[in-house]
């Protein structure tokens, strides 16, 4: 069997062995204009464990909500507080309450989405067997969110990035555990002799997260639409023949 059929074969597997990108999307992803039930269901304020979480006051998720709007519309380094203020419905002294600066606000949101986007990824890597079925799945699934709530994917790949503080703080560490999961797939298939061991594995997911990233960029500035299944074939076929190990005769060595 050629390379170009080979890989044809193993990505019709691993649509046979997982949920379609179509019900995976209706079934568990959480859209912006849903984005009032995520807040809502993540309201609670960490506290020490021998106290009771507290809820989030009303008046902190409009705020929450008025900067995810602002953002649909605009870029961050325009908004100003008096029009998360408007927006909100409230006064500015009271995002002063909640929130020491724009930036403190932006990490919360992000907060928000990256819980659940990490939660639901491994409810979808939960239902799948096999390392590039696995990997099969982590594009799609990350794809598939970045198109259903194009503000995360804004705030993730355009806005945080250029923030220093950032890279220090606890919602970076949502993100490195979204990067650890897809490390932790590939260094198994290189256990598993899977993929080829002559690769960095830490090389290997910077290149999937790059082409996801780069992929979705015309989505965050111009909107137009992740086509999340092509997309996916398109990153599979690309990344799975340069990875896949070789045997003694030089065929590609699939274990789906």
């Amino acid at each position: 069997m050629n390379k170009e059929s080979l890989i044809k074969s193993n990505i019709k597997k691993t649509n046979k062995n997982t949920l379609s990108l179509k019900n995976t999307s209706r079934l568990n992803i959480k859209t912006d204009l849903s984005l009032d039930s995520l807040l809502c269901r993540n309201d609670k304020i960490k506290a020490p464990k021998d106290q009771k979480q507290l809820s989030i006051p009303p008046g902190h998720l409009k705020i929450s909500k008025a900067m995810i709007s602002l953002l649909k519309k605009k870029n961050f380094d325009v908004i100003t507080w008096a029009e998360i203020a408007n927006t909100a419905g409230v006064n500015e002294a009271l995002i002063y309450k909640y929130f020491k600066d724009k930036r403190n606000l932006l990490d919360y949101v992000l907060q928000e989405y990256s819980s659940d986007f990490v939660r639901i990824l491994r409810k979808d890597l939960d239902h799948t067997r096999g390392t590039f079925n696995k990997l099969e799945t982590f594009i799609s699934s990350t794809l598939n969110y970045y198109q259903e709530t194009p503000v995360f994917a804004k705030i993730l790949i355009i806005e945080i990035r250029n923030f220093p503080a950032f890279f220090t703080g606890e919602t970076y560490e949502l993100i490195r555990e979204y990067a650890d999961i897809l490390l932790d797939i590939i260094e198994k298939g290189v256990q598993q002799g899977e993929i080829r061991s002559d690769i960095s594995p830490r090389h290997i997911r910077q290149i999937i997260i790059g082409a996801i990233e780069h992929l979705c960029l015309p989505k965050i500035i111009f909107g137009t639409k992740i086509k999340t299944k092509d997309y996916t074939e398109e990153i599979c076929k690309l990344v799975f023949t340069g990875i896949v190990k070789q045997d003694k005769i030089g065929s590609k060595k699939r274990s789906l």
